[in-house]
This record gives structure tokens, C-alpha cells and sequence, in this order.
């Protein structure tokens, strides 16, 4: 699942509105993170996520970890702040970033 530099795009000027749905700590990656980050996923399709570790290559890891795990794609990241897409199952008109 790769998208184009023009999704890209599309996806930052959205994503610039966005505010975190999803804050990570020092407590990392835990089960109740990871299944909040899928239901948002689910939900959103693009999505941001704080990661308030300072540890730069520590919060690198994460994200490969959460793209990984999630089978999402990174489309940003800025500081502590990381946008994420993936396309939803069966994506709700109300609740996706993408179809609003």
C-alpha cells in the first residue's frame, strides 16, 4: 500500500487541521494504545498521533513500529507529531478525514 506524492499532498494539507487523536508516553506502545490507534485508523483514515517521547531515534522507532503493526504508511512527521494513513475497510462518510 503505497500512495503518491500527490496523495501526499492532499493528505498534509488535511492532516494541518487535524489535531492528535491519540497521544503516546512513557509508557510506549502498550495493548490499549495500539487498539486505540486502530479504531481510529478505522474510523478517521488519517490521523495524528503525539508521541511525547524526547528521544529522537526512540520516536522513529515507534512510528516504523505503529506502521508495521497497523500496516499504515507515514505521511508526516513534524517534531512529536506524526500523520499516519490508512484506508478503512468500509469507510464512513461522517467520521473519515478523507470523504468529509
Amino acid at each position: 500500500m503505497s500512495i503518491t506524492n500527490a496523495q501526499k499532498k492532499q493528505y498534509r494539507l488535511i492532516g494541518h487541521a487535524l489535531n492528535p487523536v491519540v497521544m503516546i508516553a512513557g509508557n510506549g506502545l502498550t495493548e490499549n494504545v495500539l487498539t486505540e490507534i486502530d479504531r481510529a485508523l478505522e474510523d478517521h483514515e488519517l490521523i495524528k498521533i503525539r508521541i511525547s517521547i524526547t528521544d529522537r531515534e526512540v520516536r522513529t522507532a515507534l512510528i516504523e513500529e505503529i506502521n508495521k503493526i497497523m500496516k499504515s504508511e507515514t505521511v508526516q512527521t513534524i517534531g512529536k507529531v506524526a500523520l499516519f494513513y490508512r484506508a478503512a475497510l468500509k469507510p464512513n462518510p461522517k467520521l473519515s478525514n478523507l470523504l468529509r
